[in-house]
């Protein structure tokens, strides 16, 4: 084959096989110092038109009726040239798979950005509207239906918003909002609760402060705060992704929680306000299925979302200072669908369960064994197997890795150790949203994380299979002979 066409068809026959598609530096090719690397931002506004909405995040249904903070979906393209990709984080406690994958057809129809190039995840805020029944808590379908548009229509903008750029990635640390919200409990102490599947809970989520029944925490936290930073080639700010493993702070409905906080205070913090175009700052939500801000362990102390997102951002800007910049970096990024089994009751289990779902007043549970008593009855009509996407994203040397489960922290940190791409961090509630994600042995220990119910649905040993396959993607990513980033001038 001539060179002038080898330039043209192999790239395109491994992108058609499967293969990352980086910048292989290839003869007739443009090398990363003569390549403009592009990028532009968008975030839009989400926030519900229509009241009252209800509102996920509680074990309970609960509506709202006025904003207390505004909603965004905060976007992000990035272009080296070759490859081009998108990231969306939305200001949503999780976002089911078709809303996403309608969002993500909407904006490629729009941008021209394939759909398996796309990264939408949710903040995984616990006072914005519901896109999706789990738990006490049914779907606003009004709401469910304004979302994916508005997506793509943010993603449409920073699309348009692309100019030349130059793009930095630094880690910082916050150890003082992330802790692990499992405790391993004296025998006979822990919590438990019928219809979960579950008959010999040993731990326990949320214990409370200085609880004498409380051994230990089950696992690690990830204190970790990632950074990627993008300037115009000038080093006016454009946009900054960060990432941080606490679950949320808390707060009064409708609000984005800490997660607005943070993106607030980064942009005071690195001089970012009132730019045209504007700066996009956005924290996308990292391991945080078995961890929050409560240290158990210790005395009750004061927190809510401002001095969580002051103190994440705080961090995030020591990170940001460190940071070297390089005016091109190869783009990669891989998808993969795996298929899992899903835990289904008994058909014992759920006979008992349709005698509590029978006397529910209009349907609506009023407690937590009426809650998984409707969730046996749901999940009895669930296919047996469910498929999920995954995905790896490759930025020079740094990697991502994106599921649409809440991970714990020691799957997170494994992956982190394990990823040939340093440094990587992980993204949850990515893509879809297929529920908790205990590790095996977490899921014998039981509590709430474990309960069989739409929020923790998938088989036993589902944790081990995701990790191989995102290990997977991240190695075959690392594997592409890409060129080097090449690096800011003084």
């Amino acid at each position: 084959m001539p060179d002038r066409l080898r330039a043209i068809f192999v790239p395109a026959i491994l992108v058609a096989i499967g293969y990352p598609f980086c910048s292989f530096g290839a003869e007739g090719e443009q090398p990363g110092a003569a390549r403009v690397f592009r990028a532009g931002a968008y975030a839009i506004d989400v926030t519900p038109t229509k009241f009252p909405v209800l509102v996920s995040g509680s074990s309970l249904e609960q509506g709202a009726t006025k904003v207390v903070d505004p909603l965004h979906a905060r976007c992000l393209v990035l272009d080296d040239g070759v490859s081009k990709i998108a990231i969306a984080v939305v200001d949503s406690l999780l976002i089911p798979r078709p809303l996403m994958d309608d969002a993500k057809q909407m904006a490629h129809e729009k941008t021209g950005i394939p759909v398996d190039r796309m990264l939408i995840s949710a903040t995984h805020t616990h006072t914005a509207p519901s896109v999706y029944g789990v738990l006490g808590t049914d779907c606003d379908e009004a709401y469910a239906g304004y979302l994916p548009g508005r997506i793509a229509a943010g993603i449409e903008r920073a699309n348009k918003n692309l100019a030349p750029a130059r793009i930095g990635w630094a880690m910082g640390k916050d150890p003082t909002n992330v802790f692990c919200r499992r405790f391993l409990m004296k025998p006979g102490t822990a919590g438990t609760n019928p219809f979960t599947g579950k008959t010999n809970d040993q731990a326990q989520m949320n214990p409370g402060y200085l609880n004498p029944n409380a051994l230990r925490p089950t696992g690690p936290a990830d204190p970790e705060v990632a950074v990627v930073s993008i300037q115009a080639r000038d080093g006016r700010p454009l946009a900054l992704v960060s990432n941080y493993s606490t679950h949320y702070a808390g707060s009064s409905p409708v609000s984005a929680d800490y997660f607005a906080v943070f993106a607030a205070e980064i942009e005071k913090r690195i001089g970012a306000e009132n730019l045209d175009p504007p700066f996009v700052a956005m924290l996308s939500n990292g391991t945080s299925g078995d961890a929050n801000c409560c240290d158990f362990t210790r005395p009750r102390r004061e927190f809510d979302r401002f001095t969580v997102g002051r103190d994440v951002a705080q961090a995030a800007f020591e990170a940001y200072r460190t940071i070297q910049y390089h005016d091109w970096a190869p783009l990669a990024m891989e998808e993969a669908r795996l298929t899992l089994k899903v835990r289904k009751p008994t058909p014992e289990e759920v006979k008992e369960a349709q005698l509590v779902v029978e006397k529910l007043p209009n349907g609506k549970p009023r407690n937590w064994p009426e809650i998984y008593a409707r969730e046996t009855v749901i999940m009895d009509q669930w296919p047996d197997t469910r498929e999920i996407k995954l995905q790896a994203i490759r930025i020079g040397p740094l990697g991502i890795a994106a599921t649409p489960n809440e991970v714990y922290g020691s799957t997170g940190l494994r992956i982190k150790a394990e990823s040939p791409l340093k440094p990587t961090f992980n993204v949850s509630v990515a893509n879809g949203y297929a529920g908790y994600l205990p590790p095996p042995d977490q899921h014998k220990l039981g509590g709430y994380t474990t309960w069989r119910a739409r929020s923790s649905c998938l088989e036993e040993e589902a944790e081990p299979k995701i990790v191989a396959t995102l290990l997977g993607l991240l190695n075959r990513l690392a594997e592409r002979r890409c060129e080097e980033p090449v690096a800011s001038g003084p």
